[in-house]
């Protein structure tokens, strides 16, 4: 399995990183200057079984963004499922990596990028995600999770466990997170992906609107 990329291979975050640190439980306050200087990538979070893969393609092919996702991405840099990463690293190696993929694509201009369940957990990946970008949190009840990802073996976190009671702890832990660094909220329950797609377009237009290029002066009309 390939080792982790070196700070030489990674383009940092930290250009774009306009998020400060709030005070214990409090919410990042940032400037959105993201907004105004071309940094208008979109950042969807929310627990597994949320819809942010299938949310994300769609939104991006929309708005005519690359596509990522982050947990897809360190499949393909380490040639690896995640699953594997997590029986020969542990969670502790994974979330390194996905630390890093996260500080990586957080520093690229305008993408979409579905991001794990769990990397709301980095205080770091919170702070990236703020300061770079417009963050969606895609809610959604433990019962949808269950429909949605309690049954593959590629969810460890799920194994050898009830899901509805694990996914219930894990939402106890991350939803204040989500929340934190949220620029908006949306239920994905029993909504079909491409309503979900359209309100969140609706709403990234409306966030846009303030910091828009003024439109250019009309030509004085001629001198009689």
């Amino acid at each position: 399995m390939p080792g982790r990329p070196g700070a030489a291979g990674r383009r940092d975050a930290g250009d774009c990183i306009l998020a400060l640190r709030p005070p214990s439980g409090g919410r990042f306050v940032y400037h959105p200057l993201h907004m105004a200087t071309g940094r208008d990538s979109i950042f969807l979070i929310g627990p597994m079984g949320s819809g942010k893969s299938a949310v994300g393609r769609q939104l991006a092919r929309k708005l005519g963004m690359p596509f990522f996702d982050s947990d897809h991405e360190i499949e393909r840099r380490t040639g690896v499922d995640i699953p594997m990463i997590f029986e020969r690293e542990g969670e502790d190696g994974f979330r390194r990596r996905e630390h890093d993929v996260i500080a990586e694509l957080a520093g690229r201009e305008r993408i979409v990028l579905a991001t794990g369940g769990g990397a709301v957990l980095d205080p770091e990946n919170r702070h990236h995600l703020a300061g770079c970008g417009w963050v969606v949190y895609l809610e959604t009840s433990v019962t949808q999770q269950v429909e949605r990802a309690g049954r593959t073996r590629h969810r460890p976190l799920l194994q050898g466990v009830d899901p509805a009671q694990r996914l219930q702890e894990l939402l106890r832990i991350r939803e204040p997170l989500y929340r934190e660094i949220a620029d908006y909220t949306i239920s994905t329950n029993r909504r079909r992906v491409p309503q979900v797609v359209d309100r969140i377009v609706q709403a990234y237009a409306s966030a846009r609107a303030p910091f828009a290029a003024p439109a250019p002066p009309a030509p004085a009309a001629p001198a009689d």
